[in-house]
């Protein structure tokens, strides 16, 4: 009796999965694939992306050290200027308020492209 129950359940739910699993498969959109989503350009000629704050502000100092001087505050908001780097400091121009100074790196920095080619 038990095993007919079982025959019956699994022959039910078969006859409701079939027709929506070949439904599915006939109507489904063709998938864009990686090869037809390649952009024209290769990714090494693509500019490097830009440095962000990744806090809401940076202390800006006037030496590439956390015992210097505070000169200004970095704020995520503001637009910035790095014009060369130090260990894990940058040195940059604060273009919203014209502060020069070293931040750290360890809260501003690019992210990284990466190409899969």
């Amino acid at each position: 009796m038990r095993s007919t129950r079982i025959a019956i359940s699994a022959a039910m739910l078969g006859a409701l999965a079939l027709p929506m699993l070949s439904a599915t498969t006939a109507s489904a959109a063709p998938v864009a694939t990686a090869a037809t989503a390649v952009p024209t350009s290769s990714c090494s000629s693509l500019p490097p992306l830009p440095y962000e704050v990744h806090t809401k502000a940076v202390t800006i100092r006037s030496k590439a050290t956390t015992k210097s001087t505070a000169v200004g505050v970095l704020y995520r908001s503001h637009k910035f200027t790095v014009h060369k780097k130090s260990g894990n400091w940058l040195y940059i121009t604060d273009r919203t308020t014209g502060v020069k100074g070293w931040v750290s790196g360890t809260y501003v920095y690019r992210d990284v492209r990466m190409c899969l080619s």
